[in-house]
């Protein structure tokens, strides 16, 4: 052989060996790339997995939350109807004390101003209770609201 194909010879050889040692690299780090890709995609499922339980875990302490501020506003409606039968209980009582005071012969001796100034008073009760039940009412339900949000959100935050 001449020292031309010698040369050839190697340089096939070499170029045989690097390629059959660069398809070897080849498949051990395509093995290493698959097995990395399983891991990751076991990661991924877990991660999840485990932030759907805790967005169900959250969702369901809101849920409570939610249901004790509906029995809550319930407990305070039965409360405001007691309230307001106390109070129609209240302008009855008025009403038939102003009357009385109409008709008591005293009463007209003062004339019919002070019977004006009995119904009056008596409808300025009767307005002033009946405000003041509205606005117990939605005070009651705005509290109620507040503290189950506030709560919720102490929930949401994980306090």
């Amino acid at each position: 052989m001449t020292p031309g194909q010698i040369l050839v010879a190697i340089l096939l050889a070499m170029a045989i060996g690097f390629g059959g040692a660069w398809q070897v690299q080849d498949w051990r780090y395509g093995t290493q790339l698959a097995d990395l890709g399983k891991v990751q995609a076991l990661a991924i499922t877990e991660a999840g997995n485990t932030a759907r339980q805790e967005e169900q875990r959250r969702q369901s302490a809101v849920n409570k939350e939610a249901s004790n501020a509906r029995e809550q506003n319930k407990a305070a409606t039965v409360d405001a109807g007691h309230a307001d039968a106390a109070g129609e209980r209240l302008h009855v009582e008025a009403g038939k004390f102003a009357a009385a005071a109409c008709s008591d012969p005293g009463a007209a001796q003062r004339g019919a101003s002070a019977t004006r100034a009995a119904m009056v008073l008596s409808d300025l009760l009767q307005r002033a209770d009946k405000r003041a039940g509205e606005l117990a009412a939605a005070y009651d339900r705005a509290r109620i609201a507040g503290l189950a949000c506030e709560s919720s959100y102490n929930v949401v935050r994980g306090n």
